[in-house]
């Protein structure tokens, strides 16, 4: 294994040393002590839900296993609860609450139909697999009740659950955001240009330099 190899693209990064730094106001610190303090527990979804879309976020969002794991599907349950719309949505498909349901009703109805057991009880194999005939369209079931799997899949499960994972502080560390621009804001915004606040990315020859660096962040 190359010893100059790094795992992380901001070694040392960690956006939670800003919590008490002029980089968040009041109102950011409590969002972010929010989201680390979400309940566990489903609000919206019943048991049966809550186990299709926990699986469903384990198979879809991979995480790294080098740290405390985002509650996507936690995070998922508390915007549904709170009817947390975009907006916007395709006309072919339903409303956010009503989507979900269906999808997720269909994805158990669709494995049982094909294995004889709900989603969450298949091996990773085969939820992969099943996952990937609701990508493309695959999926007809009646269950299905007329929307579209693949519409299904790329409007509510990519959107929803990358945005709920993205929208952790986690990931934030990962990708070297350093959070909301209030009350600092960025100023730095031309190509290869960042913030003193801003996390560096390494590469191979400078991760040692760099994650002393990214330590002081602030």
């Amino acid at each position: 294994m190359n010893s100059n190899a790094i795992t992380t693209r901001y070694p040392g990064y960690d956006v939670l040393n800003k919590r008490d730094t002029p980089s968040w106001d009041p109102i950011t610190r409590q969002v972010v002590e929010e989201r680390l303090s979400m309940s566990r527990q489903p609000r919206f979804f019943d048991l049966a839900q809550w186990t299709a879309a926990t699986a469903l976020c384990t198979c879809v969002v991979v995480q790294p296993d080098d740290r405390l794991a985002v509650p996507v599907a936690a995070m998922l349950d508390a915007r549904l609860f709170e009817d947390q719309g975009d907006g916007w949505r395709d006309a072919r498909l339903p409303p956010l609450r009503q989507a979900w349901c269906i999808g997720l009703a269909a994805l158990d109805a669709e494995s049982q139909g094909e294995h004889g057991l709900v989603f969450a009880q298949l091996a990773a194999a085969r939820q992969t697999a099943l996952v990937e005939q609701m990508q493309c369209g695959k999926l007809r079931a009646a269950a299905w009740q007329g929307m579209p799997s693949d519409l299904f899949f790329s409007e509510r499960v990519l959107h929803d659950l990358y945005g709920a994972y993205y929208a952790h502080p986690a990931a934030w560390s990962e990708i070297g955001f350093g959070g909301p621009a209030n009350p600092r804001g960025y100023v730095r915004l031309n190509k290869n240009r960042r913030d003193p606040w801003e996390a560096i990315e390494a590469t191979a020859e400078n991760a040692a330099t760099v994650k002393r660096k990214n330590t002081r962040v602030r």
